[in-house]
């Protein structure tokens, strides 16, 4: 198909097109002359996974090119996919973490059990939310109920890992935009669990 079909299937403009060439997102067409090229299903597919991963995903051009190069890249197993795609979509870290909260992070998945490298930037992470959560004398940051809250993770993980398909192209756009598609969805269930589970227990 020429590049105006690809458009018309995509529903994404010619112009935006010829920037996911230009970007090296968008692996160039089969020359069929010296202006013109041809296009197929797997560009179809791959312009699809890229409006997911910058609009659903909401992701940025170079977090965009990091994935999808990991997709074309040699390693294409799921757990290696898994980690590329957390790596894109895991928010900033804190420009001055406190290493002693990074400590008792590592030390509480240790407890877990949780096979995790030390340098994983998500212990960083969570650390710092364990920190702001205790400053402000929330409860759940306490050691019992936050080990209530990674048994529903483990089960929560379990059901995201499982649901990942084999295809590589298909398990990025899974993992990548589906957690961040998913994860505001699971806080909406939280919140609605929360109300119908308050309601209950103030009828008995």
């Amino acid at each position: 198909m020429r590049i105006s079909e690809l458009s018309t299937r995509t529903q994404v403009p010619v112009a935006t097109l010829k920037y996911y060439l230009r970007e090296g997102l968008l692996p160039a067409g089969t020359a069929t002359s010296r202006t013109q090229a041809s296009y197929d299903a797997g560009h179809v597919d791959r312009v699809r996974l890229i409006r997911a991963l910058l609009e659903s995903g909401g992701l940025s051009i170079a977090r965009v090119r990091q994935v999808l190069a990991a997709l074309d890249g040699p390693e294409v197993g799921r757990h290696h996919l898994l980690g590329v795609a957390q790596q894109a979509i895991t928010p900033p870290l804190p420009e001055h973490p406190d290493p002693e909260w990074t400590r008792i992070a590592t030390q509480f998945v240790e407890q877990r059990g949780w096979c995790i490298p030390p340098d994983e930037p998500l212990l960083v992470l969570l650390g710092e939310q364990l920190r702001l959560a205790v400053a402000a004398g929330v409860e759940s940051a306490d050691e019992t109920l936050l080990s209530r809250y990674a048994d529903v993770a483990d089960r929560l993980a379990e059901i995201d890992v499982d649901s990942v398909p084999a295809a590589p192209e298909r398990a990025l756009r899974q993992v990548a935009v589906g957690t961040l598609l998913t994860d505001p969805m699971i806080l909406t269930l939280r919140r609605l669990a929360q109300q119908a589970l308050s309601s209950e227990r103030s009828t008995r």
